[in-house]
Order: C-alpha cells, then sequence, then structure tokens
C-alpha cells in the first residue's frame, strides 16, 4: 500500500456521461482519491464539508447556481481548496471572472486525461493551470500602460503568474533561484498595495501594468 498522501477530489459536473467519464479517469490515477461527484452546487454545498477536498473540478454551465456564481460560496465554505474550472466554453469574460473571484486554474473540457491529472498536481505545488488557449488568451487581453510602478522582470514575472506557472516553475524558466522570484513578487504586492496573487492580478489588469 503506497504512503504518498492521496489527493482528494470532488467533481461538480451537470452531464452525467461526462462526469462519470471523470470519475473514471481520476480513480484510475495514482495519488488521487474521488471523495464525492455532484450534478449541481447545491446539492455539493450540502456535503463538500464533510468530503474535505483537496481538489474540486468545477463546471462553469450548471442548472440553478452557475459555476462562477458558485465561487465565492465554495471559497467561503473551504478557503484553503483549490477550484479548477471546466468548460466548453473559453469566453474571456468568463476566464477573468473566474481567476478574479478565487478559482486556481481553467481547463477546457477537451483537455486530455493526462492534462487533468497533471492539472490536479500542479495546483497542489501552487500552480494555476490552463488550457493552452486560454492561457494565450490571458495573454493577448494585456495592454500594458507605461504608467506602471513595476520594473520589467516584475511585470514578466506577473505576467507568469497570471498564466498559472507557479513560483518554482518561473525560477526555472527565467534562469533564477527562487527566493529571487519570491523577492519579486514581494515587492510586487508592495508597490500594488496588495496581500494576495488574486488582488495583485485584479490590480494589474485594472490599472494595465499588464
Amino acid at each position: 500500500m503506497s504512503t504518498e498522501k492521496q489527493i482528494r477530489v470532488c467533481l461538480i459536473e451537470d452531464d452525467k456521461t461526462i462526469r462519470e467519464g471523470y470519475v473514471f479517469l481520476l480513480e484510475a490515477a495514482k495519488q488521487i482519491t474521488v471523495a464525492g461527484s455532484y450534478s449541481n452546487v447545491e446539492d455539493a454545498l450540502k456535503k463538500l464539508a464533510g468530503d474535505q477536498p483537496d481538489v474540486i473540478l468545477l463546471d462553469i454551465e450548471l442548472p440553478g447556481v452557475s459555476g462562477i456564481d458558485a465561487l465565492p460560496r465554495l471559497k467561503k465554505l473551504l478557503p484553503d481548496t483549490y477550484i479548477l474550472m471546466l468548460t466548453v466554453y473559453d469566453q474571456p469574460n468568463n476566464i477573468f471572472r473566474a481567476l478574479g473571484t478565487g478559482a486556481s486554474g481553467y481547463l477546457t473540457k477537451n483537455s486530455s486525461p493526462e492534462k487533468v491529472i497533471s492539472a490536479i498536481h500542479e495546483v497542489m505545488e501552487g500552480g494555476g493551470p490552463m488550457s493552452a488557449n486560454i492561457a494565450r488568451m490571458v495573454i493577448s487581453s494585456f495592454q500594458r500602460s507605461d504608467a506602471s510602478p513595476l520594473t520589467r522582470r516584475e511585470t514578466e514575472i506577473l505576467e507568469h503568474i497570471a498564466v498559472g506557472k507557479s513560483r518554482k516553475k518561473i525560477a526555472e524558466e527565467l534562469f533564477i533561484d527562487l527566493e529571487t522570484v519570491k523577492s519579486h513578487i514581494k515587492n510586487i504586492y508592495q508597490k500594488l498595495d496588495v496581500h494576495s496573487k488574486e488582488d495583485a492580478l485584479k490590480t494589474a489588469k485594472e490599472q494595465k501594468f499588464i
């Protein structure tokens, strides 16, 4: 029996075939346990606290309360749980609304099984996984202002954060050490007068710093 910690995953998806497909996929993966699966937010909210999920896979298009509208309620109930959005639609307004409301990542439903599994592991390590087309959309939406207080390097790091890369991944790609990345992020938070990744991205986007 493996001694590795199991990642507890809950699924909220109204399409029974898709939901059962994800359950089968996740149960077959190493280090992942399906703690619960639900067809709507209302049923999920009654039981999620007992499920104690590390990660929730959340469909956007749900009957009743939509996935995006459910985000604040889910984050209030389970503040330490990571939420990955699942959607057929990769509309910019949905993406930014979800990421600004506490979603940790954003995947389209045509993502490969390998991508879904790797996204769960990635988000547990501090990343914010996105499908490639969504990452491109996020980057192309940036319209930078010349009045930004951020240095070129700080802006570069914030753009990496915006497309879901972990601090470790940023350090590797920019060929700098992890402590340097942490120092830059601390400076970004101070300059933008924020205390979280979500607030930093929201402020930078509103002010067109990225």
